[in-house]
């Protein structure tokens, strides 16, 4: 079933994909073309690309989309609970700004990434360009911790 879906979309458009779900981010798609054996530089491309796809519409959309979707009895919970993982990051965000929010966006851990980054930048009010810049600054800095550690620190080098 695996190949199934890889020949359908072929394995550069596979990693880009996944790059662009949440939770997963590059942190599974970089890993996963690893395991398929793309070249790390290409990986690390369509990672950061896919990753990125979606943080303007984020930046842009997401507070009116929450609001909407808060409405809904059914989704208020849900609501609820990303605006409350979107505070719990704020306060870093704020205190160092443009560069706290790289910085948050780049450590590769649960919780952290470009989602969320442009989820607490949106909630926070802080301006589109420099969110958008603070996050692709985080987004290529944990692009390359995640292409050093899933495809070794002197594989990386050998390969460029």
């Amino acid at each position: 079933m695996k190949r199934f879906f890889l020949s359908l979309l072929g394995e550069e458009l596979y990693v880009l994909l996944c790059a662009m779900l949440p939770v997963i981010e590059l942190r599974g798609a970089i890993p996963l073309g690893a395991a398929l054996g793309l070249h790390p530089v290409l990986n690390y491309i369509l990672s950061v690309v896919g990753n990125l796809l979606p943080v303007p519409f984020i930046l842009l959309f997401v507070r009116r989309a929450l609001l909407w979707l808060g409405s809904f009895e059914r989704f208020a919970p849900a609501v609820a609970w990303l605006e409350r993982r979107a505070e719990a990051g704020r306060g870093k965000v704020e205190k160092f700004a443009v560069m706290g929010l790289a910085l948050f966006v780049a450590i590769p851990l649960p919780g952290t990434g470009a989602w969320t980054g442009a989820l607490v930048a949106a909630l926070a009010g802080m301006r589109f360009p420099k969110a958008l810049i603070s996050i692709v600054v985080g987004v290529l800095a944990a692009g390359v911790v995640v292409s050093l550690v899933s495809y070794g620190v002197v594989a990386v080098f050998e390969w460029m």
